[in-house]
């Protein structure tokens, strides 16, 4: 048990880092952690999200102090996410672990591509 707390909670430390740094969310760097340690896809989303939200808590106090939030985008921008998470949560109840890490996978590479290939 203390090892496992010890490697999430330094494992938390760092997507709380990276998700501060670069504004995914952190799951993208949980989920696959999470996978990794045994979780199943289903299990690994949904904890993933709990950490999200306390870490976007976290990041939204940080940001703000910088002043770096447009409040009225942030605002249309959840109300469409609360909408897809609905969505998003019941179609994952029906992809297979596999097909879960292979689509993970292609959505991962393909925002980086877009990102490394981006002109500006």
């Amino acid at each position: 048990m203390n090892e496992n707390f010890l490697l999430i909670t330094v494992s938390g430390v760092l997507v709380g880092i990276g998700a501060s740094f670069t504004g995914l969310g952190g799951g993208f760097l949980m989920v696959p952690f999470l996978l990794a340690m045994g979780y199943t896809a289903q299990k690994a989303v949904g904890t993933s999200f709990l950490g999200i939200l306390i870490i976007s808590v976290s990041a939204l106090f940080a940001h703000n102090k910088l002043a770096n939030i447009d409040y009225r985008v942030g605002a249309m921008l959840g109300v469409g996410g609360v909408v897809g998470a609905q969505i998003g949560a019941r179609l994952v109840e029906h992809i297979s672990a596999a097909n879960f890490k292979k689509i993970f996978a292609l959505i991962l590479v393909g925002l980086a591509a877009y990102l490394f290939f981006q002109k500006n």
